[in-house]
This record gives structure tokens, sequence and C-alpha cells, in this order.
């Protein structure tokens, strides 16, 4: 039942977001509140597909500790989920992309319309410059930043890489950082169409304040996200004690990808 409800979902998930998509063309025409607005259904369907259909709950946690206006919001990446759930309390935001993303039909345009963070990564120190930059004009306009500070998916249990980029768009501004712990990755594996039954769980934990020096501010920020994500995995771990092994095959991934 595992696979036929997670193929099923699958091919619901990507339709919905194919559809959505075509239909939704002319809210371009309104900005990018419009495309956001849209985006939010793409969440809410998708997040009811889940549960309907795979026996998922999304659950959020600490949403009273989200401050209002301009923040950087500094979540653990672990799976394709949170990158809609997250939508649910950011009214107004940018990602930190990579440019190739632009360049799909109809989803490059929406990424345009609504003046996401498109940066080439290819380009080293200038592209984490062309962020900073990029940063400040955002913030000034209230709205607030999502970046995934190891840059790219992490299953549950590796070790954290955290890179240079939140701490140099923390130095560069003055405002608070909220870090985001999650467990979704036990659920929703990277590189995998299998979709879990179980409590995802993205819980929002107290903002950093402005202005601690990058250094402290670094190690702080990998403390709490990985201390809290590690709770967040033992928790799941609890209830289900086969996604032990999720976990397990994470500790491993590094080595494994160098083999």
């Amino acid at each position: 039942m595992l696979v036929v409800r997670s193929i099923a979902f699958n091919v619901l998930f990507y339709l919905t977001l194919l559809v959505l998509m075509v239909v939704g063309l002319p809210a371009m025409l309104g900005g990018r509140r419009a495309v956001f607005a849209l985006a939010n259904v793409w969440r809410a369907a998708s997040i009811w597909l889940l549960q309907t259909i795979c026996g998922l709950k999304v659950e959020y946690r600490g949403t009273e500790n989200i401050p209002a206006g301009a923040v950087l919001i500094a979540a653990k990446h672990q799976s394709f989920l949170e990158t809609f759930a997250l939508l649910k309390y950011a009214p107004d935001f940018a990602i930190i992309l990579k440019r190739q993303l632009t360049y799909i039909p109809f989803f490059g345009l929406y990424l345009i319309v609504s003046k996401q963070i498109a940066i080439d990564r290819a380009r080293g120190r200038q592209a984490l410059q062309q962020i900073v930059d990029a940063s400040r004009s955002v913030f000034a306009a209230g709205r607030q930043i999502f970046i995934y500070p190891e840059g790219t998916r992490r299953p549950p249990g590796a070790p954290p890489k955290y890179k240079a980029g939140v701490a140099a768009i923390y130095e560069g501004n003055s405002v608070p950082c909220l870090p985001v712990a999650v467990n979704t990755g036990l659920f929703w594996r990277r590189r995998s169409f299998l979709r879990r039954p179980g409590l995802a769980v993205i819980e929002y934990l107290p903002p950093i304040p402005p202005s601690l020096p990058r250094e402290a501010f670094a190690a702080r920020l990998q403390d709490e996200i990985e201390s809290a994500s590690d709770r967040l995995n033992a928790e799941a771990v609890a209830v289900d004690p086969s996604l032990k092994a999720v976990i397990e095959d994470g500790a491993n991934y590094d080595r494994a990808n160098k083999a």
C-alpha cells in the first residue's frame, strides 16, 4: 500500500502543480502578491493530498516565535516538503535559489515576477556578495528571506555542513534570524518517491537577535537547528522505530557518496 499511495500522491501532486502554473498565468499580472496567493493554494492542496492519500500530517510548532516584518528565516532542509510547507507563515518572502531555476518554462516566470533572489553559484565569492546586496533591498521592504544554511537537502542524521551565506546575510543586515527545525526527511526522503505516513513537524525556534558577532551567530544557529531537529527525529522514532534506519543511513550519507 505504501508504494501505491506514494505513486498516487506523486501523480496528483505534480499534476496539481502543472495545472496551477498554467491556469494561474493571469495571476502574474497582479504582481508578486498574487503569485504568493497562488503558491499558498498549491501549499494547502499539497498538504491535504499528503494527509489524505499518504497519512502524513504536517504540524507547525512555535509559530508564536515568528516576528513581524523583515526577518531572515534559516531552515533545516531535509526534503522537498518544507519548500512549500514553509510558505504558510511568510506573507511576503524571497527565496535564495540557483539562477537555472528561472529558465524553467512557466515556473521561471513565477520566480521572476515574485522577485526571488536568483544567483549563479559558479561565481563563488561574487555570488555571496550578490546575495548580501540583494538582501538589503528585500529587508528594507519589510519582506522575509528564506535560506537553507547547508545550501542543499541533507538527510536526517547526516553531519551538518553549514555554509557561509547565512552568516554573511545576517552580518550585512540588522534583522533577526528565525531558525527552523524539521524532521520532514524521515517521511519524504531525498531522491525517493515514497511518502511515509506519520507526523512531519516544522518548528520555529526563538529568533536570534541581530548584531551578534558573525562566528557567535553561526555557531548558535547551527547548534539550535541541529539540536531541535535531532529532538524531532527522536520523537518520531519513538512513535515508529523503523524510522531509526533512515537516520542511520543519513549518518553514513557523506561516506556513501564518496564511495
